[in-house]
């Protein structure tokens, strides 16, 4: 691939980008991000065989984002003591990040957890997700030796995965009344670490 294919190849992902950013997944047509990007509407096509490959790629680049900012919480957080926090720290760092990268970028979200995207694993996005997935079993095995750890980072995922859910469609504050959602994060951690030390 030349440098200038790589280069609007490259653009019409950032493109797609700014697209789910501003107006969702749903608005992520081959014909308006090609539009976007300024080139013609088959000129996707030609760096991404079906819109599935594109959609992965854009997906892609949310993974990595959200990556990113997880891996940057687990080597940065220290305790005022000069130590590294503790696994259970690490852990409700992870899970705060997840659920406000959730509900800060709803549109990147859904489509980064699309089935149809992730069961046809263009462009390996599964294997994009699975490093977030390993650093949430790795803590969970710190924390809980006596667990599965696969299992309870699955369980927590899944619970933290709806609360950012529910609470973007506005059902939990209706049903719970809270105000904001570090409680419900916390009881979560709770539910599947048990109640953190005092």
């Amino acid at each position: 691939m030349t440098e200038q294919e790589a280069g609007l190849r490259a653009r019409l992902v950032s493109v797609g980008v700014d697209l789910v950013t501003q107006e969702g997944a749903q608005a992520l047509s081959l014909r308006e991000i090609a539009r976007r990007a300024g080139v013609s509407h088959g000129a996707p096509r030609r760096y991404f065989p079906t819109h599935l490959e594109l959609l992965s790629a854009i997906a892609r680049e949310g993974f990595t984002e959200l990556g990113a900012e997880v891996a940057e919480e687990l080597r940065g957080g220290k305790e005022p003591g000069g130590g590294k926090e503790s696994p259970r720290a690490q852990l409700a760092a992870l899970a705060r990040i997840y659920v406000d990268f959730a509900l800060s970028h709803r549109g990147m979200y859904e489509l980064m957890f699309r089935h149809d995207l992730l069961e046809s694993n263009s462009l390996g996005l599964r294997e994009t997700s699975l490093p977030l997935f390993n650093s949430l079993v790795d803590l969970v095995s710190r924390v809980r030796p006596d667990v599965r750890a696969p299992d309870v980072a699955g369980a927590l995922w899944a619970n933290l995965h709806g609360i950012a859910q529910l609470w973007g469609w506005g059902s939990l504050q209706l049903a719970t009344g809270a105000d904001g959602v570090e409680p419900l994060v916390r009881a979560a951690l709770d539910a599947h670490l048990g109640p953190e030390p005092r």
